[in-house]
């Protein structure tokens, strides 16, 4: 991943394979009419596209990637390069309309640059007709134009779309990529570490799992199921209030069971990685932090079947507690 004060693709975390392609392909001169990068959601694909660009319109012959100090660079710096244009999913959806604006654009040469970069996010997105029309510009390309498309690699996108681009393949980053990239984006690093696992290497998913309530209300029911001087039948009233909040995170309330599934496995496995964020004060042998991985387990089938989520997370927290 990137910010705008680093502009060249080789100087991004992970994605080795995807650097080398790159990179050979740019140092050869041999710059295909389009390529694709296609990976899992949050990995850099976007950023590495952006980073592409820049290196091609760089005016330092000299490097291979961006220098970030030419005219050039430092128009993408801001975001304003004329020769530099992204195609995003409008309402979730790329329409036809927006594929025939971008063609006749590319009609017209390039502005300043030998080469127009295009981008266009999430073709996954695309409407059918959208997608036939982007297939005739690939099919006939014109010139001084690069494309880069970008896919989620568990959607499925037309295979014509693909037969007619390099295809980039990008993969998950590591943990300890992924938690560097988080922090360099200010967030602490014992939040980092954890959403780096929960995320399994999207630095992209762990920023908007960050935008959530989830990571403080998660730190919360720790603190509840840890706390040895809560009582189960004494205190039912707020473990009935943590449940509605619980179930208020809707769409978040999965990647919450993944943080306490987290919590759980790493106690089972002897790793009290959470206690520096919230100390554990209960005692709990295998047998009983099994019994709480199956409890999770169960709720996240029950929420996977529509099943009333206010009364899954009620239950749930009664056979953590």
């Amino acid at each position: 991943m990137m910010d705008t004060s680093s502009l060249c693709f080789t100087q991004l975390l992970g994605q080795e394979k995807a650097k080398r392609l790159l990179r050979r392909s740019l140092a050869a001169g041999r710059i295909p009419h389009a390529y694709i990068f296609k990976g899992p959601e949050g990995v850099g694909k976007k950023m590495f596209a952006r980073g592409v660009a820049a290196a091609l319109n760089c005016r330092d012959v000299n490097v291979v990637g961006a220098c970030g100090l030419c005219s050039s660079c430092k128009k993408f710096r801001t975001l304003n390069h004329p020769d530099f244009m992204v195609v995003r999913p409008e309402k979730g959806v790329i329409k036809i309309d927006q594929i025939r604006r971008l063609t006749r654009e590319l009609s017209y040469p390039p502005y300043e640059s030998a080469l127009r970069v295009v981008v266009i996010e999430d073709v996954q997105a695309m409407r059918r007709e959208a997608a036939n029309s982007l297939l005739k510009t690939l099919e006939e390309p014109p010139e001084n134009n690069l494309l880069i498309l970008t896919a989620e690699a568990s959607q499925e996108i037309l295979p014509t779309l693909t037969s007619r681009c390099q295809v980039i393949p990008f993969s998950q980053l590591s943990i300890d990529d992924t938690t560097t990239i988080l922090v360099s984006r200010g967030m602490d690093r014992e939040t980092a570490v954890l959403l780096a696992r929960l995320a399994e290497g999207s630095p992209g998913r762990a920023l908007l799992f960050q935008k959530t309530d989830m990571i403080v209300l998660w730190r919360k029911i720790v603190a509840f199921l840890s706390d040895p001087a809560i009582d189960a039948d004494r205190d039912v009233g707020l473990l009935l209030s943590h449940a509605e909040n619980m179930a208020a995170l809707k769409d978040e309330l999965p990647a919450l069971l993944g943080l306490l599934k987290i919590w759980v496995r790493d106690l089972l496995m002897g790793e009290e990685r959470q206690n520096a964020v919230v100390p554990l004060l209960k005692k709990w042998n295998a047998s009983e932090l099994l019994a709480r991985l199956q409890a999770l387990d169960r709720a996240g089938r029950e929420l996977a079947r529509n099943c009333n989520r206010n009364l899954i997370c009620e239950v749930l927290l009664f056979k953590l507690q």
